[in-house]
């Protein structure tokens, strides 16, 4: 009798069901401290043979100004972006939601909501700006981008796209578009746009302005271009008696010169100034960037905003994509469509046909080469500063006060001043 021959038989049977069934792939290794490779700066790998796993859906929120749709150059092209971003992702797609930032049902009140009722409902992916990553980050409705992506380290982003896109020393945004205070002027009228504050005063032009911002980001400018510092070694909010005192003085002889008239106290934000130049009421005006760019009348040019010795200096803002769903498969993903969202190809295209700034240098000169005022936005977003939201809602309404009761002439300088310092130490 053969004594091997059931060890045979065992063996063949065992080759026979390997045979069967189909070798299971190692599975990624998405535990939260791996490291996700980067994506090409350019754009997605053209092989679709790396997909991710599975079906999955990646959801974005992201408010009315930035819906991808054919309504309009901006939002064709960021359709199409997505759509090429899933066409290189076999099994994935990606859903958009409208929704405004603020407000009951907007996007931080539902992250709020959904965060607690319905987490497997979160997005992955929400547009977000400056003021509201920082209370979305203080509220603990973000996951950081750190393991996840390097492309902050990307040299190719100006410094206020760098301060926007952390909080508290980790990456909690990806920037897509930057805006600024600029002023814009009607050359036919006025042939050289005053770069100093000593020139705005000589030119017996009103400059419109809203006096009436509760965040009194006017005299924040101001204040901040003549040094003023807006926090103290601590971090906390701050005003200097030296240079808050110039700031407001320079508004006060503006005042009496006519440039700043009292009437401008009735005005709360840019849209409303734009209006108010738009109707011939002034001839300069500060405004955002983005209502200049989104319109260019053929009657109007562009300019940096004044300063005591034509330093350049303004008041900025921006947006980001920040990440929101909790598990690290989608993170992962949602990180590669975040980059894949704010390479500076795409952008150069993009904020071109939205009307805003982008947040990458190599953006302006691959895709705005051509534009006018190319090399001026260059130079307006090399020089913009973000002031901490924390901080702004502090100083906003003594700065906000101070202007109004300088141009209503019910009070000097030096003791606006005084009495913003006062309020601040004890409010």
């Amino acid at each position: 009798m053969n004594r091997e021959f059931p060890w045979t038989l065992l063996l063949l049977l065992g080759l026979l069901l390997a045979g069967c069934s189909p070798l299971l792939p190692t599975p990624p290794d998405i535990s939260p401290t791996a490291t996700a490779t980067p994506m090409p700066t350019t754009a997605l790998p053209s092989s679709t043979e790396e997909a991710a796993p599975g079906n999955i859906t990646l959801r974005i929120w992201l408010p009315p100004e930035f819906a991808p749709d054919s309504e309009s150059a901006a939002g064709r092209i960021l359709q199409a972006r997505l759509e090429e971003f899933s066409s290189r992702r076999a099994g994935v797609t990606i859903e958009t939601r409208i929704k405004p930032v603020e407000g009951p049902g907007g996007i931080l009140d539902t992250l709020r909501t959904a965060k607690v009722a319905a987490p497997l409902a979160l997005p992955d992916l929400v547009a977000l700006p400056s003021a509201a990553l920082q209370q979305a980050a203080s509220d603990g409705l973000l996951h950081t981008y750190d393991g996840l992506t390097t492309v902050m380290d990307d040299p190719d982003w100006y410094d206020f796209a760098r301060q926007l896109s952390h909080v508290q020393n980790s990456t909690l945004g990806i920037p897509f578009a930057g805006d600024a205070l600029v002023m814009v002027y009607r050359p036919e009228v006025i042939e050289t746009p005053p770069a100093s504050w000593e020139e705005i005063i000589t030119s017996g032009q009103t400059l419109a302005f809203p006096a009436g911002d509760p965040n009194g980001l006017f005299a924040l400018t101001l204040y901040q271009a003549a040094t003023g510092l807006v926090t103290d070694a601590d971090g906390n909010p701050a005003l200097d008696m030296l240079p808050l005192t110039d700031a407001l003085t320079f508004i006060y002889q503006g005042n009496r010169n006519g440039v700043f008239p009292f009437w401008l106290t009735q005005y709360e934000t840019s849209q409303q100034v734009w209006e108010a130049y738009q109707e011939q009421q002034a001839d300069m005006v500060m405004v955002w960037a983005s209502l200049y760019l989104q319109a260019t009348p053929a009657d109007s040019a562009i300019a940096m905003l004044p300063t005591p010795h034509s330093v350049p200096l303004t008041a900025g803002e921006g947006w980001v994509w920040a990440l929101t769903s909790g598990d690290t498969q989608r993170q992962h993903l949602a990180a590669e469509l975040a980059e894949f969202l704010t390479t500076a190809d795409f952008l150069a295209s993009w904020t071109r046909a939205a009307g805003y700034l982008p947040p990458r240098p190599a953006a302006l000169t691959t895709g705005w080469e051509n534009h006018p005022d190319a090399a001026l936005l260059g130079k307006i977003s090399a020089s913009i500063f973000l002031t901490p939201p924390t901080t702004l809602q502090t100083l906003g309404p003594l700065l906000s006060t101070a202007t109004i009761e300088i141009l209503k002439e019910q009070t000097d300088p030096a003791t606006a001043a005084q009495t913003a310092i006062e309020g601040l130490i004890a409010p």
